[in-house]
């Protein structure tokens, strides 16, 4: 019988140590879960000038019990049944499962000591991504196993001479490591040193909650989180810090054995908003702020799945969650993670059922609730520059019949001195001629269209995906937002103001302002239009009152009087009449770019070119020939 025998070269180590983890954190992530599930309770990070040092004070390994033997079997898979699953103490769960998370300091370091302590017996080598002959690592002598922090129990880890460097702020580091490994509590602290410098992490709820506008608790071991989201606003708490049970969805998965079994997948944890993101920028760090991660047993799995589940929407700038999916990680089912712990398989159906709810459910909700705050926190400030604004249109109106009075009595005084034979075109140059002499005194009207909007985009709910991008190119041609009324704006700049009704918002720019300055209407038409009264009132409302407009159709409604139909309209495809993926030909395109151009030259905004439009508008909807 032939045999055959996989023979592992060590120079492995060499080709996956640099390449297994791309940050710094990352790998401190895995180094503070080997001392989590080895029952720490205190980890230092230690930052030296020649190296990075990792100490805990868990149960540390001893030699002679064949725990360092366990350490080098490098991908030795260390859970399979759920008895495997807790640490030695029994009070928490394993969060190490593959076996090379004791590889993630060559990620740093060429070479990194391994200096352990259990119930006073000493062991030390070095790790190396080029072991010696015979598959070696080299022994440290006992005078040479020393700790800074740990007494009879516990490990270091020194990454000697790092290609790596923590951020020069430690406060940054505390940042960094809190939105990679939130476990961290009284049971369980970090300690971040420099020099004479030092950081506790301890509380990773207060860190965070604190920043908070809005809050979505899932699940009753994160309910405790809504009391530490500041209390802005009392009287409307509800609507912006919510406890919910955990979200359960069943699923068929089979086991390794291949053997299908019925499983409930429970999403526990939270999702935010920040109040503001003012400031952030000053002290920046190694992952953005933004961001939906997903942990499994405490151990984060995906840092962020945002750019999965989102559609890139100006108010996501604003959310942070951290969601906790333990079947991801449950010891009978398949290993769905990633060999560096940064992702999941994306095809396994535990991963896709997370991702289809937080983008058709949780985000959704946490973004309006968002809009809802935002509204709110205005809602004072919109009315006192609405105060003012109808202050200025009444001091407008004063002003316009003083102004009258006294433009009929110079006229008066211009005609008996001419005499009472005079042409219909003579009178009309006199009060002319009147009319703009006193014009100056009439500089308030500047002021109150100042403070109008300008733009209008007119259009039904269920075009918001065509009417976000005639938004977004306004923005790319530096129409300023708060220019913009646009009622299902993600923007709450460009939202009615919070109480009022749109209709009373709409007339006081169609119909009731004694300003001279109209807005200009973009009208998004299709299929929907026929069946939104809404749109049908502002299509009305511009005819009569003759605003400026352009049309933005999409195929194959066709555009009607009283909109100026007899001019080229932009023409969008549609993969549906009323829903589906948006299109356009270049033509259209083309077009399309031309009447943003054409908003810009009537309020002089500084528009792009049509080259740039076009590049960006193709950033926005696919432009292809058929």
């Amino acid at each position: 019988m032939k045999e055959y025998k996989l023979n592992v070269d060590p120079r492995i180590l060499e080709l996956l140590g640099p390449n297994l983890y791309t940050n710094i954190y990352y790998v401190l992530a895995e180094l503070i879960a080997n001392a989590y599930d080895a029952d720490a309770k205190n980890v230092y990070i230690i930052s030296n000038k020649d190296d990075i040092r990792v100490e805990d004070d868990g149960h540390g390994m001893s030699y002679d019990r064949g725990d360092i033997t366990n350490y080098l079997n490098v991908a030795g898979v260390s859970r399979i049944k759920e008895e495997d699953s807790l640490s030695r103490a029994g009070t928490r769960r394993k969060m190490g499962r593959k076996g090379v998370g004791k590889l993630a300091a060559l990620s740093v370091s060429e070479n990194v000591d391994i200096l352990t302590v259990a119930d006073g017996e000493k062991s030390g080598f070095i790790l190396s991504r080029r072991p010696e002959e015979g598959n070696k690592l080299r022994a440290i002598s006992d005078p040479d196993i020393t700790f800074d922090y740990v007494q009879n129990h516990g490990s270091a880890i020194v990454m000697q001479n790092p290609q790596y460097r923590l951020h020069k702020t430690l406060s940054a580091v505390k940042r960094n490591l809190l939105k990679i490994f939130p476990l961290i509590n009284s049971d369980f602290r970090v300690h971040i040193i420099r020099g004479g410098e030092s950081e506790v992490i301890d509380d990773f709820d207060k860190n965070v909650m604190a920043e908070l506008g809005t809050l979505i608790a899932l699940g009753e071991e994160f309910s405790s989180l809504t009391s530490l989201v500041p209390d802005t606003d009392p009287q409307n708490r509800a609507k912006l810090v919510v406890a919910m049970d955990a979200k359960s969805i069943p699923l068929v998965l089979k086991d390794h054995q291949g053997i299908e079994h019925e499983y409930s997948l429970n999403i526990a944890g939270w999702i935010g908003t920040y109040k503001t993101t003012r400031g952030r920028k000053s002290e920046m760090t190694d992952f953005p702020d933004n961001f939906i991660s997903l942990f499994a047993n405490k151990k984060m799995g995906e840092f962020n799945i945002l750019p999965v589940v989102g559609q890139n929407k100006l108010n996501e700038v604003y959310v942070i969650g951290q969601l906790h999916v333990d079947l991801f990680e449950l010891s009978e089912l398949p290993d769905m993670a990633l060999s560096n712990r940064q992702g999941y398989k994306s095809d396994d159906p535990r991963y896709e059922a997370v991702l289809d709810y937080v983008r058709k459910e949780l985000l959704a909700d946490i973004l309006k609730m968002r809009e809802i705050s935002t509204d709110l926190a205005n809602a004072k400030k919109k009315q006192q520059k609405q105060d003012e604004q109808k202050g200025n249109e009444e001091r407008l109106r004063r002003d316009v019949d003083a102004f009258r009075k006294k433009a009929s009595e110079e006229a008066a005084n211009s005609l008996l001195g001419l005499g009472s034979s005079l042409s219909r075109k003579t009178i009309e140059e006199a009060i002319s001629k009147s009319i703009n002499d006193n014009s100056p005194d009439m500089g308030l009207k500047s002021v109150v269209d100042s403070q109008k909007k300008k733009v209008l985009i007119s259009q039904t709910y269920a075009d918001k995906p065509f009417s976000d991008i005639i938004y977004q190119m306004l923005l790319h041609n530096n129409v300023p937002a708060e220019d913009i009324l646009y009622t299902n704006c993600d923007d709450e700049i460009c939202r009615v103001p919070e109480g009022k009704g749109v209709y009373d918002y709409l007339r006081e720019f169609f119909v009731e302002s004694y300003s001279t300055q109209k807005i200009f209407v973009l009208f998004v038409t299709s299929e929907n239009t026929k069946v939104s009264w809404g749109a049908i009132t502002e299509v009305g409302a511009s005819w009569i009152t003759q605003v400026d407009h352009k049309i933005f159709n999409i195929h194959p409604f066709r555009p009607e009087h009283p909109l100026n139909d007899e001019v080229q309209w932009q023409s969008t495809n549609r993969e549906k009449p009323t829903t589906g993926d948006l299109w356009m030909i270049p033509l259209n395109a083309d077009i399309f770019c031309q009447k943003i151009e054409a908003v810009c030259d009537v309020f002089g905004y500084e528009k792009k070119t049509r080259a740039a439009n076009k590049t960006y508008l193709g950033t926005l909807v696919p432009i292809r020939n058929s």
